[in-house]
């Protein structure tokens, strides 16, 4: 990618207007790299495979809104961009709630083994093969709040960008996930029950190795520390409720942030995502601070990888 290519999608940028609740920093130093990426890599006359891109950030990220806004800033260069979301491919309610018996958060989503993913392979596949892309939406609010599909969304893209939460994670096995656990580090928090479910999320896990592998690369919206994502989400839900949607209490809430969390601790699943030897390769990704200001990780991946390499 060349600087002419940087100030094409500078002035597009500049020209987009009102992107919503992005910071100007996320938008700079993720947006415009990650859409960068994207039309360097469809321009390069290879196997012309539609890219697929991974983009892994904590709920109350602001995933939401970014994807939006690099629909509208991918628009005006032409490119048709779709940003999708992993929770538009749970399962539904019924068989949510089969896989998910009985675990220790009381959820009813989220944790791995909550997808449909030979729905979406399925979908990705019929797409590369020229068709439009079309995956099922998601409403929350349904099934008394356990959420269910609501229709479809089908439309003909370029490329695609898959955010979630657990996007690149990649299961450890029994061997490394016992070694983890006996060793105790980041696992304070976590009861004994949750504990216990680590080698049932784990398993889970392994099938989004599938995913992983058609993906073309992994971009980070990483926190700085962990303790935000859950002041995030409520914030987001006090605003939610102050405006009279639909909204949470408080456990419910708690419930769903935990499993974020506590299904696949950072310290196991999170930091590994940033040594570069992952099979799905880390291209960027930005550090939010609690105003979900930000940094480029580039500056600080070494540091990081090396501390988790110690802690893990």
């Amino acid at each position: 990618m060349g600087p002419e290519q940087a100030a094409a999608w500078e002035r597009r940028l500049e020209r987009a207007g009102d992107l919503g609740p992005v910071h100007p920093s996320l938008l700079r130093h993720l947006a415009l790299p990650l859409l960068l990426r994207l039309e360097d890599g469809m321009g390069c006359g290879n196997d012309q495979r539609r890219p697929v891109l991974a983009l892994n950030g904590p709920v109350g990220a602001g995933k939401t809104s970014l994807g939006r806004a690099l629909e509208r800033l991918a628009a005006l260069g032409g490119l048709r961009l779709v940003v999708a979301s992993i929770d538009d491919l749970y399962l539904p309610a019924e068989q949510r709630r089969q896989v998910l018996a009985g675990n220790p958060f009381g959820v009813s989503r989220v944790p791995p083994g909550s997808h449909d993913l030979p729905l979406l392979l399925a979908a990705l596949a019929a797409w590369r093969a020229g068709g439009p892309l079309r995956l099922p939406r998601f409403d929350k609010t349904l099934a008394s709040g356990e959420g269910e599909r609501s229709g479809w969304r089908e439309q003909a893209a370029d490329a695609l960008v898959m955010e979630g939460w657990l996007m690149g994670c990649r299961a450890l096995g029994p061997q490394a996930l016992e070694a983890g656990l006996q060793s105790g580090a980041g696992l304070e928090e976590l009861t004994t029950e949750e504990r216990q479910w680590l080698p049932f999320w784990d398993r889970h896990l392994a099938s989004y190795g599938d995913l992983w592998d058609v993906c073309d690369g992994l971009w980070l919206l990483r926190p700085q520390r962990w303790s935000l994502p859950r002041r995030w989400r409520f914030q987001a839900e006090a605003r939610q409720r102050r405006s009279g949607g639909g909204w949470l209490t408080a456990d419910k809430l708690n419930g769903l942030v935990r499993a974020t969390v506590c299904s696949l601790p950072p310290v196991l699943y999170q930091d590994p995502l940033l040594k570069q030897q992952q099979a799905l390769e880390l291209e960027g990704g930005v550090i939010l601070d609690g105003r979900r200001r930000c940094r480029p990780l580039g500056t600080q991946l070494s540091s990081l990888a090396s501390a988790s390499s110690a802690i893990g």
